[in-house]
């Protein structure tokens, strides 16, 4: 059985020179650990509707925003939110004790 010679090129097109000696490992590992930073992959089509990480980061804390002004604005005295999660019977019940009073 015969071994077909390769023709093998070790040339790289000079734009893909590239100078190793000067290359530092972890070059900006320290730097992402002290901010902190998380990384996220979006969707295609919700990463066309944003320019930049900063617009993202905009559209996150306005959505934030608006949840924490929905919470306050919907929060139920305690005891109408526990009658409210008290079955159908449960509530009649509540209901009638409460009449006699």
């Amino acid at each position: 059985m015969k071994t077909k010679a390769k023709n093998i090129c070790d040339e790289l097109r000079p734009e893909y020179n590239f100078d190793y000696s000067k290359a530092v490992r972890g070059k900006y590992y320290k730097r992402i650990l002290d901010e902190g930073a998380n990384v996220v992959m979006l969707e295609p089509d919700v990463a066309k509707a944003f320019a930049d990480s900063a617009a993202v980061n905009d559209a996150l804390r306005s959505l934030l925003d608006l949840t924490r002004t929905t919470q306050r604005l919907t929060k139920h005295p305690r005891g109408q939110a526990i009658a409210r999660r008290l079955p159908v019977a449960a509530r009649s019940v509540a209901s009638a004790r409460r009449n006699k009073a």
